[in-house]
């Protein structure tokens, strides 16, 4: 399948109809994998997939997948992004390649969906959100209450990250993911923070099981 420039190609698909909510068991933490989560045994589990090629907008317009920095995401660079929900919570996975080799590159949910500037996929998705936003303040902007997939590009390339939460998305709140140029802060003041925001790419992150986004 040839995949445009200029837009992302899209899958969503149902694994098993009904309702996605549970608690994860006390040995289990934010950013390891659910014991029995991947398996597709639970009833009301499903998935979506996303895929995208990077390309630069276009005047007022951007793409699905936009990159707003060539030299570190360069025009070709592919993203994939799979979100799983169950019964013990939901799983987003990211797979990169094409970006600039050998560096860490940070990574996150955001609210926004993606524009041609780099500020239009605002802020962070929080499960508890922080009245003060851009959130700083480590009691809000953590890897537990945040979707971060900080990830480092190997000599080709090419990067994966994984997390699990016990919550889900609230519907229509979150819309994209963002690689940032580097790390994520943790510490008083600058957690959350990941310097500037290279791409975006636009996930349908609510989009509803059975229904395809392309």
């Amino acid at each position: 399948m040839t995949v445009r420039t200029v837009a992302a190609v899209v899958t969503a698909a149902v694994l098993a109809v009904g309702g996605a909510t549970g608690s994860a068991g006390a040995d289990q933490r934010p950013g390891s994998q659910p014991r029995g989560g991947e398996a597709g045994e639970e009833s009301g589990e499903y998935w979506m997939r996303a895929r995208g090629v990077f390309a630069p907008p276009r005047g007022s317009t951007a793409p699905a997948a936009v990159t707003h920095d060539q030299r570190r995401v360069p025009k070709g660079a592919r993203i994939e992004v799979v979100w799983r929900v169950g019964p013990l919570g939901m799983t987003v996975r990211l797979k990169v390649s094409g970006v600039a080799p050998d560096r860490v590159y940070g990574a996150h949910v955001h609210t926004g969906t993606c524009g041609p500037r780099p500020a239009d996929s605002g802020p962070h998705y929080q499960h508890r959100e922080d009245p003060r936003q851009p959130s700083t303040d480590p009691r809000y902007a953590n890897e537990r209450n945040e979707v971060w997939l900080d990830f480092r590009a190997d000599g080709e390339g090419r990067g994966t990250a994984s997390t699990w939460h016990e919550w889900r998305f609230r519907k229509g709140e979150a819309r994209s993911l963002v690689l940032h140029e580097h790390a994520t802060g943790t510490g008083e003041g600058h957690a959350g923070d990941a310097g500037a925001r290279l791409a975006c790419f636009t996930v349908p992150f609510d989009r509803a099981p059975g229904r395809s986004a392309g």
